[in-house]
């Protein structure tokens, strides 16, 4: 039985698909009771930041993988929860940032803390430390329906942005192996792109001529708290953007290494999510 923390998210979902197709059995925690979750899991409903909450959580768990941002400070208690229910094994969905700094600090010690819940729960762990995940440019997808044009800050900022069905293959092999026990993996896609690339690229997807324009970080900022987002999301984004605008995240071959192929490229992932760029059929 293999427990999954934050199965809602683009990472979670996928690990839940892949176990289940492993023919493994999966519970898959939510806060939402009316969560649209694979068929087959066994959705156990509570909010991981209580994890007094998750009282369905079943016997039997040999492994859980752990989402930071869906524990919210409660990892030790959680992990503690999951080791009295017999898990031997921890998967943390990490980042980059605490190995390779960018950005706020805080929001790096935020992960930093669950890792080192992780390490202090006397379970197996892995971590995760996942480049910026491709879905991100998902935020861009109204701008680009609309106009053909993204609006952003730090247009020179440069990752290699990782497809998070790699991020999921590697997940799913970590929580069964124990092999992986005590290894800190830096995931990242392999090619390094600006903001740019990356619209260029989504327009060759969805065959239109795309820009990228320019604007000032405050400007940027104060789109989004205009559109209603908490605070702390502006300074995690322009944080970082800034500090990559700089000095670009790292690329590895980590994921090439961990599952014997080539990492997915973002061109694949925009090609992937094409529905969600082209413009809808004018009638």
């Amino acid at each position: 039985m293999f427990v999954v923390i934050g199965a809602t998210g683009s990472v979670g979902r996928d690990v839940v698909k892949l176990l289940l197709a492993a023919g493994e059995e999966v519970a898959a925690v939510s806060r939402d009771p009316a969560a649209d979750l694979p068929g087959g899991a066994q959705v156990v409903n509570g909010d991981p930041s209580r994890p007094d909450s998750l009282t369905a959580l079943p016997d039997g768990v040999d492994a859980v993988l752990l989402s930071p941002r869906a524990v919210r400070g409660a990892a030790a208690e959680l992990l503690s929860l999951a080791a009295a229910r017999g898990a031997r094994r921890v998967v943390v969905l990490s980042a980059a940032t605490v190995e390779h700094p960018a950005g706020h600090r805080r929001f790096a010690d935020e992960f930093r803390a669950v890792e080192q819940a992780a390490r202090d729960s006397g379970l197996d762990w892995t971590f995760l430390r996942c480049a910026d995940f491709a879905a991100n440019a998902l935020a861009w997808a109204p701008q680009i329906r609309a106009t053909g044009v993204v609006r952003g800050a730090y247009g020179d900022a440069a990752t290699s942005p990782i497809h998070q069905r790699d991020i999921a293959e590697v997940a799913v092999r970590a929580l069964a192996d124990p092999e992986h026990a005590g290894h800190a993996y830096v995931l990242t896609g392999p090619q390094s792109l600006d903001q740019r690339d990356k619209v260029h690229l989504i327009g060759e997807a969805i065959g239109r001529e795309l820009s990228f324009q320019e604007l000032e970080p405050e400007q940027v900022r104060q789109a989004m708290l205009a559109q209603g987002l908490a605070e702390d999301l502006p300074d995690r984004l322009l944080g970082s953007l800034a500090d990559y605008a700089n000095t670009p995240g790292p690329t590895t071959d980590t994921v090439e290494q961990l599952l014997g192929r080539p990492a997915l490229t973002f061109a694949a992932w925009a090609t992937d999510n094409i529905a969600a760029f082209a413009s809808p059929a004018r009638s």
